[in-house]
């Protein structure tokens, strides 16, 4: 089959490889129909994730039909399913909490001293996304095997459009959870930074979730353009002194809720961010934590601060001080989608949510180094590829 192989920094490459087989009774294989490049992805792309080996198979945002199944599987050849991007037992202590992105056996066993390591415990296993997170390949391929496939993968009813439901995958429960996770009550100010595919997700979710405004934070014109649509008010933080504006915009109190959707590569010429910059070339840091420190800062006193974006390492200057002082709450995660998955197809289904207003680019498989060039270089007018095998 074909599938979009990681080889170095900068470097994918469409190869064929292997066609995936069940390996275990709970398996499945689909053949994919539709399948995204995440933000988070260009993570991978810049180097920014350890433990990733040449010829790994990217992607964790994709969808398909059931060609094969294991004998303990749910699901039934021809079924259209949209596949969660956290791999979850169903069974452990921490599915039983319905918090998946926590299960204890999604990571194989030979892949968890790393992440008991860094992090104190392993992680969830995830698809496309390192050796650390369980080395599984990815959904950016003609195939891809599904573990779990009884307790993972969604089935979409007939007749409904991939690109309706794609975003299941991964962005907009992200979205959804961190507008959650900012405990958003009616009549709230909320500030996103970052207006990517999930802050976008968020803004919305938090508008539904009863906030009153809405604060958008970017400095890509499209994109603040579309965080307006939902009737988000923006800040260009290239024009404008987010923490001042914020101040002024909330009669120097500080919003709210606070929700970071930007993560470990913080764009901006700030003097913070600068050394982050200066640090990570040099190996002596990883992330570019601009973005939740300035969230920190701005919240209001015993606000709430949700922190769905990616961090992958260890960070300095971090304002722990304000974060207790001013009584704020810090959640944060990786998704778990499962739990929200359900719901969220119901929105879709009865038109309280749309996800299509995102995409910007669709393309064949073929071509997706060149979306992978096209989404880091040019985030204004790039919002979201949708890669199809076939497409042209």
């Amino acid at each position: 089959m074909r599938a979009l192989a990681w080889h170095g920094k900068h470097d994918v490459r469409v190869d064929t490889v292997d066609d995936p087989e069940i390996i275990n009774p709970r398996d499945c294989i689909i053949k994919v129909t539709a399948t995204a490049i995440c933000g988070s992805d260009l993570h991978l792309y810049d180097g920014y994730i350890p433990t990733m080996q040449a010829g790994d198979i990217l992607g964790h945002e994709f969808m398909g039909e059931v060609v094969e199944v294991g004998a303990k599987s749910t699901l039934a050849k021809g079924q259209k399913v949209v596949v969660p991007f956290t791999i979850a037992c169903g069974s452990c202590y921490h599915c039983g909490k319905h918090q998946y992105s926590a299960c204890d056996n999604g990571l194989p066993a030979d892949n968890q001293d790393i992440a008991q390591e860094l992090y104190g415990q392993p992680m969830s296993g995830l698809f496309g996304y390192s050796h650390m997170t369980g080395g599984y390949a990815g959904g950016q391929a003609e195939y891809v095997r599904v573990p779990f496939s009884d307790v993972g993968p969604i089935v979409i009813p007939d007749g409904v459009d991939d690109e309706k439901v794609l975003f299941l995958s991964d962005i907009l429960p992200t979205g959804w959870m961190a507008a959650e996770n900012a405990q958003i009550e009616p009549g709230d100010t909320v500030a996103v930074w970052g207006c990517g595919p999930v802050g976008l997700f968020a803004v919305q979710s938090a508008f539904l979730m009863g906030a009153e405004r809405v604060i958008a934070i970017d400095h890509f014109p499209r994109r603040l353009k579309l965080a307006k649509t939902f009737g988000a008010e923006t800040i260009n933080y290239e024009e404008s002194a987010v923490y001042e504006a914020l101040m002024v915009m909330t009669g120097g109190i500080g919003p709210d809720a606070v929700i970071d959707s930007v993560g470990l590569e913080a764009h901006g010429f700030f003097v913070d961010n600068v050394v982050d910059q200066i640090k990570a070339s040099t190996f002596l840091g990883t992330d570019r934590a601009h973005a939740i420190r300035q969230a920190i800062i701005a919240c209001r006193k015993g606000g709430r601060v949700s922190m769905p974006a990616v961090y992958g390492g260890f960070i300095d200057k971090f304002p722990l001080g304000a974060l207790m002082e001013k009584g704020l709450t810090l959640k944060t995660g990786q998704t778990h989608v499962q739990h929200y998955m359900p719901a969220l197809l119901n929105a879709i289904m009865e038109g309280k949510i749309d996800t299509t207003f995102l995409i910007s680019h669709r393309m064949d498989l073929e071509d997706a180094p060149k979306g992978y060039d096209m989404f880091k270089n040019n985030q204004n007018e790039v919002t979201k590829v949708v890669l199809k095998p076939g497409f042209n």
